[in-house]
């Protein structure tokens, strides 16, 4: 098949799991057979008969085209605009009025449609002094002023109902039931007359009224009198080889001459043109075989009860709506490709006989050899009539493919020519998935279908997607190239960032999306990076782990033991994460799964490795350290286990690195050969810890709301953070882990108080609220509420409501406002009943420790920018003595005004936190001047610190040497592999030969391990 590699490629990359080596195509002769068979059994359930659908038809090609095709090429075309009289036959003196744009159709005209709901009015016109019945809301149609006309009599369109006038021609005046008034909702009042011409075979609503109104029948005669080339037949003599849109003016000519034009006009408006033709279609009446659905609506409706459908409004809504008004079902094409409809009859359709498999076809026909059931092998084939009929030969047309899609449960495993047991064991299906505008499409194929030969439905669970649209939110078309191509897309930021944009999008809502690449990119920087950063950072530090203190393999038990808050939390996390992805996927409710995965994602990366990152390099210990590696381990693999259905490559990615260090028995191949883990219940004291966790991340919030507001770095430290609540539980949460909150917030200090020390409480009405119910009154009530005590205050607070002035005051009638009492340097913030205080005041001391934390931060940088690992070993030399930037300008200071100040206090800082500096580097800093010859230099750059101009150079890690040390001496130990010089050094003195003497090397004496070591610091 054409392009069927690429499709594969496609999907394949996207990382969709079909078998396409076993998979199923509708062209196959066996999935054919079983669409027949299918046919066949609605066949003999008499459900299948012969009618005509009106469909969008071009003259040119002489072909029906479907409504996409139709809908492909529209076009803005001036057409005739016409108000026709039709008299009344009880009342010959009025007419009703009605408009159209196709007067070729009005010598079909069967009926006259009105809104039932909408007002009518009988007017007589002041210049004719004729009497005409339209839509009172249209009369702006005709008239100018109400002057133009007098009003007689008004009436409901309902009241119109069944009322006969005199048809326009005669050619079809002898049928039973026609030229009468009927009623639809269809009928609008924004255009026309309020009163719209049927001709039922040339308009899909006008049949569809006709039919309802009965004024025609589903296998009563066709009133079509337009061939195939669009051009009049001999049932209208008059216009007899007329093409209908030439047709339109000489119709209206003589309709004038008639006396029966009221009003010639014209409008322009968009119309349907044939995409291969270029000329414009008609609707016409093609014959067709439909399936009687509405003989079976009961028990569609029935057994759409019994599904589970997400979202359910579509079920319950759209879809049970749409099953209530079910219609009859066409189910033929006019196409070659396809399956053949399996009808073999008579010239004259008395004698028809459904074919329902390959071997009934062989006996009926005498051919033994039908092998293939397409057109071309299948039309040649006759019957032999049973009733003395001749040959029977098979229709012309084919399935809609929309029948055979329906098809598909059997189909797709011939059945019941073949896999009986296995289609026994597989249906329904247990879900399957689609868009939205698959209400009316293969979702309402699959039900009526199951519900006809199984009464059942097809399957128990459906998810219902949105539309992708393109940004501009019309549909992505390859004409308009409104849309980038998918797999430059893919190739750019990767099928699981496009497969996680779309998941968790308003689409899994079942509401259309408007596509951005940016959202796909913005899913790669926001949740991929934090997290492959957050693993990749495991597994440095695993790496380091195992290189200084020894193996190191998954230990869910020592994870589990963790007296850690953190580590308690991030578990205790996790197992409510599985219990909770379990339970929604169980009730295929991907809307809630996703975002609550990409939260936990953020608690991991942001909250749990940010607050654990010293621990997690070893800072506590070898033991903490382990226990630290192993939470993580475990909640990394249960992370790469849940996300592995939503973002299959980063997740196997991952585990191929983290396998490892599982235990040889329970490794397996891939992610994805994993079964779900069974949740582990969450301890009463888990829980605790959570919400513990959980206060305290409201208050490091509130803490950075503060700081962000007021433009504070969260570099520079602040003396105190105080934080306020009432609950003594929530204070006592905030205090065990008020080292998490010193860190995080960068503060020396953190005090939690009863609010009451220093927040004033008062109340106030909510004027605007009660000022309507209470009026005269709302003075008193005023002056009661804001009198409240602090006892009345905590009553309202702990009930919700209270008596003032004989009146019941609830919820946001009264507010509660809460004010802080305190120095303009303590900024706070508030949330419910949290307040958080952030003293803004900054001292020397303070001054100091943020410049000594800018430096860390630039090294930290400009290690990064070197592409430096972990266990990289470095020295950091810096200097205050910075060239100035060469300038032409002759008025350019070579310093500006206040930098020698500012160096001298970053210089005077960044000395007095040596011991500071040295603990978050693991290194002291060094001053540039002590760089040893041929040291090998892997980064440097000026930076700016407290608004002073620092130079930072990164020199790899290497021996120094006193300057007696002989230059031989210096080769021979530079030459060694760092690591081994190490070991050799710390073991004891190394001995070398040098120019044929045995020399002892002792440490500190002929050399140093490092710069560092030689200054003795």
């Amino acid at each position: 098949m054409r392009y069927a590699n690429e499709w594969r490629h496609v999907v394949e990359r996207m990382g969709r799991w079909i078998d396409f080596d076993n998979d199923y195509k509708t062209l196959q002769p066996t999935y054919m057979e079983s669409v027949w068979w299918v046919f066949r059994q609605l066949f003999d359930q008499g459900l299948v008969y012969r009618g005509v659908k009106v469909m969008p038809f071009s003259t040119a090609t002489q072909t029906p085209l479907s409504n996409f095709e139709a809908g492909q090429n529209y076009k803005d075309v001036q057409d005739p605009a016409v108000i026709i009289s039709f008299p009344l036959v009880e009342e010959p003196e009025a007419s009703f009025l009605a408009w159209t744009t196709t007067p070729w159709t009005l010598p079909s005209n069967l009926a006259l449609c009105v809104n039932a709901e909408f007002d009518y009015v009988k007017i007589r016109d002041a210049s004719s002094g004729k009497v005409w019945v339209l839509a009172e809301s249209r009369l702006s149609e005709l008239y100018k002023t109400p002057q133009e006309y007098t009003v007689i009599s008004k009436c409901k369109g309902a009241d119109l109902r069944g009322k006969r006038y005199v048809p326009l021609f005669p050619y079809f005046a002898q049928m039973p039931n026609v030229h009468q008034v009927i009623c639809d909702s269809y009928v609008t009042s924004d255009s026309g007359t309020g009163i719209v011409h049927c001709a039922p075979y040339f308009g899909e609503d006008d049949n569809r009224v006709c039919l309802a109104g009965g004024i025609i029948q589903k296998e009563g005669p066709i009133v079509c009198p337009i061939d195939d080339r669009g051009c009049f037949t001999a049932e209208v003599p008059e216009y007899q080889g007329l093409y209908v849109k030439d047709a339109d003016k000489v119709i209206t000519r003589k309709l004038k001459e008639m006396g029966r034009l009221v009003h010639q006009g014209t409008i322009t408006h968009q119309y349907p043109f044939c995409y291969r033709s270029e000329t414009p279609l008609i609707y016409k009446a093609v014959p067709s075989w439909f399936i009687d659905v509405p003989k079976v609506k009961a028990r569609l409706v029935a057994n759409n009860a019994a599904t589970y459908w997400v979202p359910d409004w579509v079920k319950e809504k759209r879809f049970h709506n749409w099953l209530q008004d079910a219609r009859e079902w066409a189910v033929s094409r006019n196409r070659f490709w396809g399956t053949p409809i399996p009808l073999w009859v008579s010239s004259d359709f008395e004698e028809v006989i459904c074919v329902g498999s390959v071997e009934e076809l062989k006996q009926l026909s005498g051919r033994q050899d039908v092998t293939d059931l397409h057109r071309e092998n299948i039309d040649p084939i006759t019957i032999p009539s049973r009733k003395g009929k001749g040959d029977l030969h098979r229709v012309e047309e084919v399935f809609d493919c929309w029948f055979e899609s329906g098809s598909m449960p059997y189909a797709q495993l011939h059945y019941p020519f073949e896999n009986q047991e296995l289609f026994e064991r597989s249906f329904p299906a247990d879900f399957i998935a689609e868009g939205v505008d698959q209400t009316r499409g293969w979702f309402y194929t699959l039900m009526v279908l199951s519900t006809a030969l199984r009464d059942k439905p097809a399957f128990k669970n459906l998810i219902v997607n949105g539309l992708v649209l393109a940004s501009d939110g019309r549909k992505m078309s390859k004409r308009l190239r409104n849309y980038p191509d998918p797999l430059n897309v893919v190739s750019q930021y990767g099928a699981d960032a496009l497969r996680l944009f779309l998941i968790n999008s308003p689409v899994v809502h079942a509401e259309n999306l408007r596509f951005k690449e940016e959202g796909v990119q913005a899913v790669v920087k926001e949740v991929f990076l934090p997290w492959y950063n957050g693993f990749r950072f495991f597994l440095q530090n695993s790496a380091r782990f195992a290189k200084e203190v020894g193996p190191i393999m998954r230990d869910a038990a020592l994870a589990y033991s963790s007296t850690n808050a953190m580590d308690r939390w991030v578990l205790a996390a996790s197992s409510s994460l599985l219990q909770f992805v379990q339970t929604e996927m169980h009730a295929y409710r991907l809307s809630t799964v996703v975002p609550r995965l990409l939260r936990f994602i953020d608690d991991l990366t942001n909250w749990y490795v940010r607050f654990n990152r010293k621990r997690l390099k070893g800072s506590k210990g070898p033991v903490e350290w382990r226990t630290a590696l192993c939470t993580l381990y475990e909640v990394l693999f249960l992370l790469c286990t849940l996300m592995a259905p939503f973002t299959p490559f980063l997740t196997e990615f991952m585990y191929l690195r983290l396998a490892p260090m599982q235990p040889e028995g329970e490794r397996l191949a891939s992610i994805h050969f994993y079964p779900q883990q069974q949740p582990r219940p969450v301890t009463a004291e888990e829980a605790r810890n959570q919400e513990a966790v959980e206060r305290m991340q409201k208050v490091i919030l509130l803490g950075r709301s503060i700081r962000e507001k007021h433009h504070v770095s969260l570099k520079n430290p602040l003396r105190s953070v105080v934080v306020l609540h009432a609950d003594p539980q929530f204070r006592a949460d905030v205090e065990s882990l008020a080292k998490y909150i010193e860190t995080e917030l960068n503060v020396h200090q953190v005090e939690v108080r009863d609010p009451g020390t220093v927040i004033k409480r008062r109340c106030e009405c909510d004027h605007a609220k009660l000022g309507r119910r209470l009026r005269k009154d709302l003075g008193r009530v005023k002056d009661a509420v804001a009198a409240f005590t602090p006892a009345e205050i905590d009553a309202f607070q702990a009930t919700g409501k209270a008596t003032v002035c004989g009146y019941e005051l609830a919820g946001d009638d009264i507010k509660v406002i809460q004010e802080f009492e305190g120095s303009e340097t303590v900024k706070h913030a508030s949330e419910d009943n949290l307040i958080v205080l952030l003293d803004m005041t900054v001292d020397q001391q303070l001054l100091e420790e943020g410049f000594a934390r800018s430096l860390i931060n630039r090294v930290q940088k400009l290690r990064k920018r070197a592409a430096l690992l972990v266990e990289d070993e470095i020295e950091v030399y810096v200097s205050f003595e910075v060239p100035p930037k060469p300038s032409l300008d002759p008025t350019h200071s070579a310093a500006p005004a206040g930098a020698a100040q500012a160096k001298a206090a970053v210089q005077q800082a960044v000395a007095n936190r040596a011991a500071f500096i040295r603990e978050a580097l693991a290194q002291p800093v060094l001053p540039k001047s002590a760089i040893p010859a041929g040291a090998v230099v892997l980064a440097q750059a000026v930076e700016e610190v407290g608004g002073a101009e620092v130079e930072i150079t990164l020199v790899r890690l290497g021996p120094d040497f006193p300057a007696q040390t002989p230059e031989g001496v210096r080769a021979v130990l530079s030459s060694m592999r760092y690591p081994i010089l190490r070991q050799q050094a710390t073991a004891g003195p190394i001995r070398v030969r040098l120019d044929g003497r045995a020399l002892e090397l002792v440490r500190g004496r002929d050399f140093f391990l490092s710069t560092a070591e030689r200054l003795a610091l």
